[in-house]
């Protein structure tokens, strides 16, 4: 018989479970650097949800009050979900873990929940199962991103910031702005520091501090990875050497 079990992780637990992705190079840089950024996080009232069938990990949901959230979204009073994965569809899982954060917005007596979409990239949410739950999109922002919300009642709707393009003028050198919300950020680095290197391309790399950082520097809205050069973006996730190779050739 099959079993199911919410288990929302803390730092005693962290210590012990992990967190998930990356979770077969747990010496990484990486990983290391995501563990650490969960415990602080803990400390900002961040939840990690992992779901477990049959104590496997079958699902993981992760969200924060938005005044301390990793998306460049004006969203006061929202819980905002940085991440949502499951292990197959079809089965539940993926409602069940956006049922928890539902249940978690309304006993804090929040407006609704957003979450930052993106069906260019799997680094970011697919909307498509916001939408079976009756989340709406209701802002819009270069490079494919949506913004998606489930509202609890009559209030102002969450924003994106409108000034990527003078955000982007601000980086002449190739520059990378991020932060370690996602293990895959010190991947992404590595690969952009390669590429720039065989091409003898000096990085600039901007570690953000938190929010009010982020909100201001962040390129796009998912805030927590960028690479930038000469004014234009190279990218917001993680890229092979090779296109990074290509994609600077193509700027020189």
């Amino acid at each position: 018989m099959e079993t199911i079990q919410l288990v929302e992780v803390n730092h005693e637990l962290l210590e012990g479970m992990g967190s998930f992705c990356l979770r077969s190079k747990q010496t990484s840089k990486g990983y290391i650097n995501k563990n650490k950024w969960l415990h602080n996080s803990f400390e900002e009232g961040l939840t990690y949800v992992k779901l477990l069938e049959n104590k496997k990990t079958v699902g993981f949901i992760e969200y924060i009050e938005a005044e301390f959230s990793s998306r460049v979204v004006h969203a006061n009073n929202y819980l905002v979900i940085h991440c949502l994965w499951v292990s197959s569809t079809g089965k539940g899982y993926g409602t069940k873990l956006i049922t928890k954060c539902l249940e978690d917005a309304k006993r804090l007596n929040k407006h609704g929940v957003v979450v930052v979409s993106n069906s260019d990239t799997s680094w970011a949410a697919s909307k498509e199962i916001f939408l079976k739950r009756n989340f709406s999109v209701v802002d819009k922002a270069p490079y494919g991103f949506e913004l998606l919300v489930y509202k609890f009642d009559d209030k102002p709707d969450p924003y994106f910031p409108i000034d990527w393009e003078e955000r982007l003028a601000h980086y002449n050198n190739l520059t990378i702005i991020r932060t370690f919300q996602c293990p895959y950020v010190q991947i992404a680095t590595e690969n952009i520091v390669e590429g720039a290197t065989k091409l003898g391309i000096n990085v600039d790399i901007i570690d953000m501090k938190g929010r009010e950082e982020l909100m201001r520097l962040s390129p796009t809205p998912y805030g927590i990875f960028s690479a930038v050069y000469k004014g234009q973006l190279i990218t917001f996730h993680r890229m092979t050497v090779h296109s990074v190779i290509k994609s600077l050739k193509e700027l020189n």
